[in-house]
């Protein structure tokens, strides 16, 4: 999917501001699928990403297809930042329509006796925090237009236990999840949907970063990217993690008007994993 360039219009005209918009390492996380794919469906797209290299990237496959993206550096932790990323986008494009948070990720606190309150609260500051503050800046101005549409990557480890501990990254998550909930019934009034996708097992860039000097699957025990990669698979009912592209086609249905009717709604991406339980 990701080779082949379809253009449409199930955006056109509208202006995405999407955060994490770059990837951590060569090929397609979801923040920079769901830029990527936003461009192609015609909205003017607003990539932010902490890493100025990692941003101008995502910006320049975009332009490449011959879409409209400004890239922007910003910690979306940080609330002077928000404001500033939010005022540039308005400076160069005049609106938002979509706001897309794809910031987060795991910390080292997993098990409940290893967390310590800089693990707590670093999580719960990129998984959480920064939607609290992008939406506090983005909602009033989608109410002051009258229509914007909130689209949350949050993570199926917020409604289920995966049989691992995840305790920081899975109540950072369940957080996430309320706080979008709230948003969406808080600016219903205003014709402004707020949803999460919840993405499962998801092949990306992500899972094959170094942690400490170490290749994440090495931690997790495997001896290859491609062993990791197997055992994943075989969790899933389909067969298969899902991509970048997987969550990005479901954040773009989210943003786009055929949702018109949706909000405050969490949608699984997971290939089944949800729908199944343990055997004996």
């Amino acid at each position: 999917m990701n080779d082949h360039v379809k253009r449409g219009d199930r955006v056109a005209g509208k202006v995405a501001v999407v955060t994490g918009a770059g990837s951590i390492g060569p090929g397609w996380g979801n923040g920079k699928a769901a830029a990527v794919l936003y461009g192609r469906e015609g909205a003017r797209v607003f990539a932010v990403d902490n890493r100025a290299e990692a941003a101008k990237e995502t910006c320049a496959i975009i332009e490449r297809e011959g879409g409209t993206c400004t890239a922007h550096v910003a910690d979306v932790t940080d609330k002077d930042a928000v404001a500033l990323m939010t005022a540039a986008c308005i400076s160069a494009f005049g609106r938002i329509d979509i706001l897309h948070n794809n910031v987060g990720g795991q910390g080292p606190g997993r098990r409940l006796e290893d967390i310590t309150l800089e693990d707590w609260y670093a999580t719960m500051d990129r998984n959480a925090t920064s939607v609290l503050l992008t939406c506090q800046q983005v909602a009033p101005i989608m109410a002051d237009q009258g229509n914007g549409s909130i689209v949350n990557i949050s993570s199926v480890a917020a409604i289920r236990h995966l049989n691992v501990p995840m305790t920081t990254y899975s109540a950072a998550k369940g957080a996430l999840n309320e706080l979008t909930k709230n948003i969406a019934l808080q600016y219903a009034p205003f014709q402004v949907r707020a949803n999460c996708v919840l993405p499962g097992y998801i092949d990306t860039p992500f899972i094959q970063r170094d942690v400490g000097g170490r290749k994440s699957y090495e931690i997790k025990g495997y001896t290859s990217a491609e062993e990791y990669r197997a055992a994943r698979d075989s969790i899933v009912p389909l067969g298969r993690m899902g991509t970048g592209w997987d969550v990005a086609y479901a954040a773009l249905f989210l943003a786009s008007d055929d949702a018109s009717y949706i909000t405050g709604q969490c949608l699984v991406v997971d290939g089944g994993v949800t729908a199944t339980c343990p055997g004996a």
